[in-house]
């Protein structure tokens, strides 16, 4: 176990206790996730509809592109929570990763070699063929189990990706991250709204399956939901809220809500940002009951570096591509993370 104390840290958590008698200090987990925006390989893919990303496509994509990608990609993962972590993120949920080998290609690059990385994946249903996965450093947190739920629909010839559910042990604390990508708002918001719903529905299901077996269950739901913190798929389908006072019962606290509106966002379109990278949480880990580890903060990862620096676009996400355009950039979307703590 790493014992990461950290003491500007514990300062900080102190400034809420005036009347504090001892100096505590506090240790801390993060959980994050991150839409790398299209994480192919460069081999064509029986039944995957990979062509676009493929040498000789419209793209041109290739095996430089591809390594950069992954280096570009590592090199913002080792970045994250550094700050409050020697070892940075304990664990990261992906989204827009074509199989296992381009996770395992991931973690193996020099920025994260060292950090033993391991992963959990589940080939899904997706056309594209793009799917969740999740990468957890084994020496704060140890997986026990995994299994991959799918989004059935009345058209049978809908495909999305599936949730993945991920359990395990955070530095002593039984702990499940599900990771999701719901449902595209490809034709329209309004029109894709009851996709994103029915992907709500099957995440409360595997959450309320969680609670049943233990009413403190430390469960985190993560991932590009494609919807903000304000719309019904979060609050009533999820059920989740902004307001921690209202995690009684089931109810998930969304801690994305309030950067959301104050008009922080992880993805912009047409001059306007969205939120759409979310975790939840279980009101076990705003409260720390059942275990050790309970919420502290949250941030949207938006160094400048991440950012477009001119043109039309900037300030927005500095993409690999726009259209066909190699940027050599990074992804549409910033990644996010959670800071839990515990006293020790």
């Amino acid at each position: 176990m790493i014992n990461a104390r950290l003491a500007p840290f514990a300062i900080a958590l102190l400034s809420f206790s005036a009347h504090a008698q001892e100096k505590k200090e506090y240790q801390a987990a993060l959980v994050g996730f991150y839409n790398v925006e299209n994480l192919y390989d460069t081999l064509d893919a029986p039944n995957v509809d990979d062509a676009e990303f493929l040498p000789g496509s419209a793209k041109d994509w290739n095996g430089e592109r591809y390594v950069k990608k992954l280096d570009r990609m590592a090199g913002v993962i080792a970045a994250m929570g550094k700050d409050l972590h020697p070892q940075g993120l304990a664990v990261l949920g992906l989204g827009e990763v074509e199989n296992r080998t381009v996770v395992e290609d991931l973690v193996q690059r020099e920025a994260l070699r060292a950090r033993g990385y391991k992963v959990v994946h589940v080939d899904g249903p997706d056309r594209r063929g793009v799917d969740v996965a999740l990468i957890y450093n084994p020496s704060i947190y140890k997986v026990y189990a995994h299994r991959s739920y799918r989004l059935h629909m009345a058209d049978t010839s809908f495909r999305t990706r599936d949730q993945l559910l991920v359990s395990g042990v955070l530095d002593g604390d039984t702990t499940h991250v599900i990771v999701a990508h719901w449902p595209s708002r490809r034709g329209g918001e309004k029109r894709s709204q009851p996709n994103r719903k029915a992907a709500a529905e099957l995440g409360r299901r595997i959450i309320d399956s969680l609670l049943t077996i233990n009413a403190n269950a430390r469960v985190l739901y993560m991932g590009d939901l494609n919807d903000d913190p304000t719309d019904v798929s979060l609050t009533r389908y999820l059920r989740a809220s902004g307001d921690r006072s209202k995690a009684l019962h089931g109810t998930l606290f969304n801690p994305m809500y309030e950067p959301y509106q104050k008009g922080i966002g992880s993805l912009a379109w047409r001059d306007s940002w969205n939120l759409f990278d979310q975790i939840c949480i279980t009101p076990a880990l705003v409260t720390g009951a059942g275990g050790r580890y309970k919420f502290y903060g949250t941030r949207i990862f938006n160094e400048p570096y991440l950012k477009q620096k001119e043109g039309n676009f900037a300030g927005y996400p500095f993409r690999t591509y726009v259209g066909d355009a190699y940027q050599e950039g990074f992804s549409d979307h910033f990644p996010v993370f959670l800071i839990l703590v515990k006293e020790v």
